[in-house]
């Protein structure tokens, strides 16, 4: 029994352990305007771009970063636009990344864990990430 108990506990932590490339794929997030990010791999880090809006228009044009503090990206469009930023793995985790909203024009600290392989824990924080909020995303079908 206890042989049998082991090998659970073995093979089922190896199955339950998360790879740095896990979050490689489209993942989407959920509110009143929700879209799809597509996480990928540069080097050793990983960044994530906008590639689905469900609202891209504002008054008939295409939505643009017009909250953004850098006056020049202003005009850039949303759609594309890089949201993730520098993230590296560690253990169970992707850290030491940037998430910009560009609701708000901010920046934030992020921490992005997997709950399970097809859910997405997107904290970001300033200072600290006890003093942050947390997001949930769906990995996206096909």
């Amino acid at each position: 029994m206890v042989v049998i108990l082991f090998q659970l506990w073995v093979f089922g932590s190896a199955e339950a352990q998360v790879k740095a490339d896990d979050i490689v794929g489209i993942w989407q997030t959920h509110g009143d305007k929700p879209a799809k990010i597509q996480i990928y791999k540069i080097g050793e880090q990983y960044h994530g771009k906008i590639v689905f809006l469900q609202f891209p228009t504002e008054n008939g044009k295409p939505m643009v970063d017009k909250n953004n503090p850098d006056k020049s990206r202003q005009s850039e469009p949303v759609l594309g636009l890089e949201l993730l930023s520098g993230f590296l793995f560690d253990k169970d985790e992707w850290d030491g990344g940037h998430i910009y909203d560009p609701e708000s024009g901010k920046t934030y600290s992020c921490t992005i864990s997997l709950k399970d392989p097809h859910t997405l824990k997107v904290r970001g924080y300033v200072g600290i990430s006890l003093f942050g909020r947390t997001e949930v995303w769906t990995r996206a079908e096909g």
